[in-house]
């Protein structure tokens, strides 16, 4: 009887949805350690429940890019040094620190929804818009950062590179939160001023809000564990995905008014949000003086009229088109950039940059 081969395609689906069923299997192993941690015998079952509730609805059910990104780094190491497979071990390690990276994740995104008012998160209710959550997502947030640490304790605190990680995850952590801070000051609900809306603050708003913790958090996870330890190393993976992640942002930005919700997975507010997005920078740099008094008397707010008015303007001065030139040139910039070193293997960086190019969400 004939073998069947399967398509490449079809095949690389299959591949891809067995590394996703094989990582999501982890984080079943990990929020049942949590909820049943030693630190807290004798918890309550009700408690209990709640954590596992809590985890299920906010860690797991992202697109998982970030989390799944530490084992690709590993596998591109091993690879280049053209050594043994990698052991279950270490691969169970890679996706246990990619769940760090996804709870860090949760954790920002339960607060990020919080402060802005948002309705909808990957494809169902923002969690503190639970009927019986409310302002308890606060503290669930805090529970979500904090089972980052006792992962990091309870699997790798035997390794030469727990320190490493430990000062990795609360520096990235700073590093976002005030990314996160200049954000919130930068254009707050309520309070329009155009004239913040710099191209030069947008872009150290979204390198410490988003890069940071999208890009070298998972490179940098990634190089520990396969116990590189050059500085130079860390420096070129901090300037790639910096950029890289300068770039997913602005994507983002994007599809937050011009995505398909069904699509995306979340309801865009940026605009109702008074949010110092690439669009508006874009638009300002462009507009007449008629179009910016348009987006001064409508930006921030939360009136679906005012809403599409920014948003004709936006389409008046073309902005998708602006976006589309910008989306090839940072990808032909990215790609010299990772063509162009020999410190570390193209297919750390090269992973990462499939992933995103022109994504739909």
């Amino acid at each position: 009887m004939a073998t069947t081969v399967e398509p490449p395609a079809k095949q690389q689906k299959l591949d891809k949805d067995q590394a996703r069923k094989d990582f999501l299997a982890v984080f079943e192993q990990l929020r049942d350690e949590i909820v049943n941690d030693e630190l807290l015998d004798g918890q309550p079952e009700a408690s209990k429940q709640w954590v596992k509730e809590m985890m299920d609805y906010n860690v797991p059910l992202g697109k998982l890019n970030r989390g799944m990104a530490v084992l690709d780094v590993v596998e591109s190491l091993a690879g280049s040094k053209g050594g043994a497979a990698l052991t279950a071990e270490h691969v169970f390690r890679a996706a246990a620190l990619g769940w760090c990276i996804e709870f860090l994740q949760a954790y920002f995104l339960v607060a990020d929804d919080i402060m802005d008012s948002s309705i909808t998160r990957r494809g169902q209710p923002c969690w503190y818009r639970q009927p019986k959550v409310g302002m308890v997502a606060i503290n669930d947030g805090i529970i979500l950062e904090a089972c980052i640490f006792r992962i990091l304790k309870k699997h790798f605190s035997s390794l030469p590179c727990y320190v490493h990680l430990l000062d990795l995850f609360h520096e990235v952590t700073y590093q976002t939160a005030h990314g996160q801070l200049l954000d919130t000051t930068t254009a707050p609900i309520g309070t329009v001023d155009l004239s913040r809306y710099t191209l030069d603050t947008y872009l150290r708003i979204v390198t410490y809000k988003t890069a940071y913790y999208t890009f070298y958090l998972p490179v940098a996870c990634g190089l520990r564990l396969a116990g590189v330890t050059d500085p130079a190393a860390f420096k070129l993976s901090e300037d790639i995905c910096v950029q890289m992640g300068r770039y997913f942002q602005i994507q983002d930005d994007y599809l937050d008014c011009f995505g398909d919700p069904e699509v995306i997975g979340k309801i865009g507010t940026d605009i109702q949000d008074n949010k110092c997005s690439w669009l508006v920078v874009q638009a300002l740099q462009r507009a007449s003086e008629e179009q910016k008094a348009v987006i001064e008397a409508s930006y921030g707010k939360d009136e679906d009229e005012a809403v599409q008015r920014v948003k004709s303007v936006y389409r008046e001065l073309d902005l998708e088109g602006v976006f589309k030139q910008y989306e090839q040139d940072s990808h032909d910039e990215l790609v010299k950039t990772i063509e162009g070193q020999d410190l570390l293997p193209q297919g750390v960086f090269t992973m990462l940059l499939k992933k995103i190019y022109k994504r739909q969400k």
